[in-house]
């Protein structure tokens, strides 16, 4: 072969090589972001068998989860809308209710709930959601599986005639500022943040880790780290700030939902001057294993 045209083909085939790594390079290490867009909503009519219609969308593709972490729909409920009671075998879901109370079933049992709760539905018990007021229900719920995907039994019950009790008896939580608590240094951030565990592993029977309700005050961060054997989603509810995810630092607001997937590095840093509000859900590849690193990176400099 000519020399010159040798040398152009291993130039090119060297180029076609650096390229095709940073192409999967940044394939693999650009993160998603799921931004709540009702013009995305789509409508479902009865669901479950309940009344009126609702409305949502995919807040978060379920295939970029190794864990059993399913599905993250974000929605609203219209007055007089609902989902029925359901049950679901081989899956648990969580109900998140932000603007206005709502009537909350879980095992035939219904009570009302303030704006800003949350709502376990454990394995293998019924449940549905009922919006009685004249507000539009700001919604959002989460669901994962034992193994594989998650079937669905209806009971026929729209749930619009339910006897309220008081207090609830089921697993529900708020999201109360006066509960928190607290922490210094989170995973090597800055300052001190408040937080609160509002359930861990042994609330489950899926792998389901955690949730946590976190307050960021302006300056605070929970510093840059990886869990190994957990995924995690990152949900603001008020505020802004700055997520970063395997070095892509990007501004987060309210309502949006950053995945933290397996082995990814990540944090969040509230550089504004006013509290960043936020949940975190995690999902484990082996129930009580989490595996973290910190790397020792409080943001503030990205």
């Amino acid at each position: 072969m000519n020399r010159t045209i040798f040398r152009a083909a291993c130039f090119l085939s060297f180029m076609f090589l650096i390229t095709a790594a940073a192409a999967v390079a940044e394939q693999k290490g650009t993160p998603a972001c799921g931004h709540s867009d009702p013009a995305q909503y789509k409508e479902y009519r009865s669901a479950h068998g309940g009344a009126g219609s609702l409305m949502l969308m995919e807040l978060l593709k379920s295939d970029i989860f190794s864990t059993n972490l399913i599905y993250v729909h974000r929605g609203v409920l219209p007055p007089g809308s609902g989902i029925g009671e359901h049950v679901h075998r081989t899956m648990e879901e969580m109900y998140f209710v932000f603007n206005a109370p709502a009537e909350f079933t879980v095992n035939g049992k219904t009570a009302f709930l303030p704006a800003g709760s949350t709502v376990l539905c454990p394995l293998g018990s019924s449940h549905g959601i009922y919006n009685n007021s004249d507000e539009t229900l700001e919604w959002l719920n989460i669901g994962v599986t034992m193994a594989g995907k998650a079937s669905a039994v209806d009971y026929g019950d729209s749930l619009t005639a339910q006897t309220i009790v008081s207090p609830a008896p089921f697993k529900w939580a708020q999201f109360d500022r006066t509960l928190l608590r607290p922490v210094t240094g989170a995973h090597g951030g800055k300052g001190t943040l408040l937080f609160r565990r509002l359930w861990g592993d042994e609330s489950f029977k899926t792998n389901w880790a955690w949730v946590d309700h976190v307050v960021l005050p302006p300056g605070t961060s929970i510093g840059y780290h990886q869990h190994n054997g957990v995924e995690e989603i990152y949900y603001v509810l008020s505020g802004r700030g700055k997520i970063t995810v395997n070095d892509h630092t990007w501004e987060v607001g309210p309502n949006d939902a950053t995945p933290c997937t397996l082995h990814d590095s990540h944090g969040i840093f509230n550089n504004t001057d006013k509290d960043l509000e936020i949940f975190v859900v995690a999902v484990a590849m082996e129930k009580g294993v989490t595996n973290v690193k910190n790397w020792g990176d409080d943001l503030t400099g990205r």
